[in-house]
């Protein structure tokens, strides 16, 4: 992978005695690296190494003419590969968890654990009635002339529990409004792509599935499905969120986030 399309990423580390577990980071669709600072402060407080990134097309790095889930995971793999940990958990957050999910058939040995956020194993046909619908409510409004920072804070809130706030609300909204139009189309172009069933059964690691209860995007009926074809899956329903829980509610999801990697993770040597 050139240099053009490598991801942009962060490294942060613990202070004082480090747990030996890196837990890498991956935003959704709309999003960056940027908004995940209340997860990233719970994580060092709690002695992890954090890494954050942008995805390819994200942050500083220009849009890869072959934009993908299945590209993205390759870039998280070399990332994994350059940057990772003897013990790395992939936090991924609706795309994200997607790219982390594809990430499992390229190099299973860089990944000993998943927490899922507000995702789904399959998207399903992209020519389907909900896929058209998904795509189309996304981009008409930019079709039609609107811009990003227009068009996202209201499309965020359609897609979070009604009176949703807060500091971290208020970040996830200045962070999408400041993505690039052309980044946008391609990621809502990717999602509706996406085909992953066949890998679940497969991934014989500890993993967190957490969803919204209120979500229309990522529905708990459909992420609690997909725990049952884990072999080692959690899964838990956030009550009175949507599909932006660790915005929406940082303390819960966090203390989710927090007890999985106790539960299967302790006292991992530094690393």
């Amino acid at each position: 992978m050139s240099m053009q399309t490598c991801p942009d990423f962060s490294i942060t580390h613990p202070q004082g005695q480090p747990s030996g577990v890196t837990v890498v980071l991956l935003h959704g669709a709309f999003g960056a690296k940027e908004y995940w600072r209340a997860q990233i402060q719970a994580l060092v407080r709690d002695g992890h190494r954090v890494v954050a990134w942008d995805a390819p097309g994200y942050g500083l790095s220009p849009l890869p003419p072959d934009f993908s889930i299945d590209f993205c995971a390759t870039a998280l793999c070399d990332l994994l590969r350059r940057e990772g940990g003897a013990c790395n958990v992939v936090l991924g957050h609706s795309m994200g968890g997607m790219i982390a999910q594809r990430a499992w058939a390229y190099a299973p040995q860089l990944i000993q654990g998943y927490v899922l956020s507000a995702t789904s194993a399959a998207f399903g046909k992209s020519d389907g009635d909900w896929q058209r619908e998904f795509v189309r409510q996304r981009v008409a409004p930019l079709d039609a002339g609107r811009t990003l920072p227009d068009h996202a804070p209201g499309m965020l809130r359609t897609m979070m529990a009604a009176g949703a706030a807060g500091p971290a609300v208020n970040l996830l909204i200045a962070t999408v409004s400041l993505m690039r139009e052309e980044t946008f189309r391609a990621a809502v172009a990717a999602i509706a792509t996406f085909e992953g069933r066949a890998l679940l059964p497969t991934m014989h690691v500890p993993v967190l599935c957490v969803a919204g209860e209120l979500d229309r995007t990522a529905p708990a009926e459909v992420m609690a499905k997909m725990a049952t074809k884990l072999p080692r899956a959690q899964f838990v329903s956030l009550p009175g969120v949507g599909h932006f829980g660790w915005a929406e509610q940082p303390d819960a999801f966090n203390q989710l986030l927090l007890q999985f990697l106790s539960d299967h993770f302790p006292s991992r040597s530094a690393s």
